[in-house]
């Protein structure tokens, strides 16, 4: 048989347990609460109603909390990006070739700047330019 989904109910406990026989003590911390104030959440049933109905000047049934307004406000937006539609095979081709192609020139180009600077000898740099040896004796 499936399972039906059971409604809850919230009990509170709201007096003090001081004055009043071990077993209305005990039926309290039967439910789970802890702490004068405390609430817990439980099936509602004809069992935890009959408990509950049996101290009731200990316990009550607090009505289920509405949710707060802020929180069906989200805080921020995320939007899927954008889609750019693919160019051409044909385009892409081309602008791969062409791409290459610029790459072998700047290629080129560097290998002929540092050949020109090989060939060239260095002057000798001035005196207060280049950093003094020093002569150990």
């Amino acid at each position: 048989m499936a399972e039906k989904t059971l409604k809850m109910i919230r009990i509170k406990w709201v007096r003090s347990g001081i004055g009043f026989t071990y077993h209305q003590k005990t039926i309290v911390r039967s439910l789970g609460l802890n702490k004068l104030n405390h609430t817990v959440v439980r099936p509602d049933t004809p069992q935890i109603r009959g408990i509950v109905a049996s101290v009731p000047h200990l316990l009550e049934i607090v009505p289920e909390l509405p949710a707060p307004a802020w929180a069906s406000i989200p805080e921020y937006t995320i939007h899927a990006p954008a889609v750019v539609p693919a160019a051409p095979a044909e385009s892409t081709t081309l602008a791969a070739t062409e791409t290459a192609g610029e790459a072998v020139a700047l290629q080129s180009e560097a290998a002929e700047v540092e050949t020109a600077d090989a060939g060239q000898e260095k002057e000798p740099s001035p005196e207060g330019s280049a950093p003094a040896e020093s002569s150990k004796e």
